[in-house]
């Protein structure tokens, strides 16, 4: 893989090990599957899929890496919704939101659908879930995937996300917002994002992504949990970002999280002579050459009362 000059002089100077990384990249992903427990008990899932070779994801006892070639997509399994190919960094994001059964939860940027359906698992099917994306074409995908997954729980809306906040304040127990972004922790899976790729186009993302953070979390009753998530490196769609959100509500914090079996690295508190607000370190990195998996980067902000 071919990297910007701009990509590598941006990134070796916080990244660590930073060879291992760029090794990592031209690293291809093994497909990793979650089982729906919506439609079956773990163990009668597994023993269907007896001719896979599993290797259990150390963070989430429902998911696995495949280390065989076998077609997926072509399995009754599959087609049947009993079980879901998702990246696992992919997966972090609900994990760590923890979605309770009997609330009612956000997920702002939901199409394709795959973080909707974790979350309706997570729930046993009660409370309420409203998947919201703006892309009419990508929310076929998603009505699709909460059909096959078997999601009765989930209302699909189709409004900018900006606007959420507006229409639903302090509704939501829960809020996830896995956010547009540059795509950057994806290019061991996507390299087609690197003909995108540009500080401008980063810069971009950044404000878009502020818009939609401040409306996630206008929605976020008081006491209650708000994820915000990136699959790129980038400091600006970051850092950036959940510094914005600290500085404009102070009823907002960070909480630290851990998974066991999940390596991660802390935020960083300064980037290009901005100094970002000090609850930012007690965010997440996630790197590729750590779990081999995508990058990923997480924050758990909890709302205040007021």
């Amino acid at each position: 893989m071919q990297l910007p000059a701009k990509f590598i002089n941006r990134y070796q100077k916080f990244i660590p090990d930073f060879d291992r990384f760029l090794k990592t990249l031209d690293t291809p992903l093994r497909s990793v599957i979650r089982i729906n427990t919506l439609k079956g008990e773990k163990e009668e899932i597994l023993r269907l899929l007896s001719d896979f070779k599993l290797e259990p994801i150390p963070w989430y006892d429902l998911a696995y890496r495949v280390k065989n070639n076998i077609q997926i997509g072509n399995r009754l399994e599959y087609f049947l919704g009993l079980i879901y190919v998702q990246e696992a960094a992919s997966m972090i994001p609900p994990l760590v939101l923890d979605p309770q059964p009997g609330e009612k939860v956000l997920d702002l940027t939901a199409a394709p659908g795959s973080k909707t359906t974790q979350i309706a698992s997570m729930m046993k099917n009660t409370g309420l879930i409203v998947a919201n994306d703006v892309n009419r074409k990508r929310i076929r995908a998603l009505l699709t995937n909460i059909e096959r997954y078997g999601a009765l729980n989930v209302v699909v809306t189709n409004k900018r996300g900006e606007r959420i906040g507006e229409f639903l304040p302090g509704y939501f127990d829960r809020v996830l917002l896995d956010a547009p972004c540059s795509l950057e922790g994806m290019l061991r899976k996507n390299d087609h994002a690197l003909t995108r790729w540009s500080e401008s186009n980063i810069l971009r993302s950044s404000m878009i992504q502020k818009s939609l953070l401040a409306s996630a979390f206008k929605a976020l009753k008081p006491e209650g949990i708000l994820v915000y998530s990136t699959c790129t490196f980038a400091p600006e769609e970051n850092e950036a970002v959940v510094s914005f959100l600290l500085e404009q509500n102070p009823n907002a914090s960070i909480e630290p999280f851990t998974l066991p079996g999940l390596i991660t690295h802390p935020a960083l508190t300064l980037w290009q002579r901005t100094r970002f607000h000090p609850d930012v370190l007690k965010t997440s990195r996630i790197y590729p050459h750590d779990n081999n998996t995508e990058g990923f980067f997480v924050a758990k902000i909890k709302k205040a009362v007021k």
